[in-house]
């Protein structure tokens, strides 16, 4: 598995969002525990999750399928980094709250620390900003809480070059991510890609196969994709990971899987390296 770099540390190339693992109702517990382990087996490193990920029931479900189903491995999670979420609320199944104050960040993180067994969060991430409150209250609430030792590194979410150049100005070396969502009909985070590589950041390309499930009913907005994948005899999803990829070396997509059979289809894109001319016809598809 190729590393990219998450401010002191080396990570896979390839990320795994967990928030698919239980946002269902009825969720398969054993089916997401394999699908854990085929990542982990593969070579993945980096696990994402977020404390309102649910279904609803209370807060931490996904947290705690997740690290469950790396318990359960067998061999060494030395190397695994966990990154989790707070700054949401979720009042109700189809209602997503935001709350980025000091006093509730610090609650959440302390919360995920219990819920995930650790000493201090490896990557602890500020969902998305909050509007009702300034960003920089809730930039040095985070710094706060690397200073005091509950979190070795910070990340942003859903942040614009606007709000990253100001975490990165309260946070300094605490900050070594942005999470945004990037896609190849999801393209408007292009700026603050360049802005992670000018900054030395990771971009965490949250929802990397968006569209390409309906790719074929996208027409010709997305006949690139299905053209290259049908020509390397490949899925469209394995092209749109090769493509986001290749896109920045800041970037490492971290895709939804809760099955194991997602992962080993979108582990090879690590190791597909696209033609210039292959991507020259992927990067003229319309951005939304």
């Amino acid at each position: 598995m190729p590393l990219r770099r998450l401010g002191d540390l080396q990570v896979s190339a390839l990320g795994f969002g967990a928030m698919t693992l239980t946002q269902v109702p009825g969720y398969d517990v054993e089916r997401g525990v394999r699908a854990v382990h085929a990542a982990l087996d593969a070579g993945i490193t980096l696990f994402d999750t977020a404390d309102v990920y649910g279904p609803t029931g209370g807060y931490g479900v996904n947290e705690a399928a997740l690290i469950a189903a790396l318990r359960s491995w067998p061999g060494s999670l030395e190397q695994v980094v966990v990154a989790t979420k707070g700054g949401h609320t979720r009042p109700g199944e189809t209602t997503w709250w935001i709350d980025g104050s000091p006093e509730h960040l610090r609650r959440a993180c302390e919360a995920s620390l219990r819920r995930l067994g650790f000493d201090a969060l490896p990557l602890y991430q500020h969902h998305r900003p909050d509007p009702q409150r300034p960003y920089a209250d809730s930039m040095q609430a985070l710094r706060d809480l690397y200073d005091d030792g509950l979190v070795r590194r910070v990340g942003i979410s859903n942040a614009n070059v606007t709000q990253i150049r100001e975490a990165a100005a309260i946070l300094g070396d605490a900050l070594v991510s942005v999470q945004n969502e990037y896609s190849p009909v999801a393209r408007t985070s292009e700026a603050e890609i360049a802005l992670c590589e000018e900054l030395g950041l990771a971009f965490l390309a949250w929802g990397p196969l968006g569209g390409m499930r309906e790719a074929k009913a996208l027409g010709s907005a997305m006949a690139a994709f299905t053209d290259v994948a049908a020509a390397r005899g490949v899925s469209p999803q394995r092209i749109a990971l090769a493509w986001a990829l290749a896109r920045s070396p800041a970037v490492i997509p971290i895709p939804g899987a809760s099955r194991p059979e997602s992962v080993q289809d979108s582990v090879p894109a690590t190791e597909l390296v696209l033609a210039e001319a292959e991507l020259a016809a992927l990067d003229g598809v319309a951005a939304r």
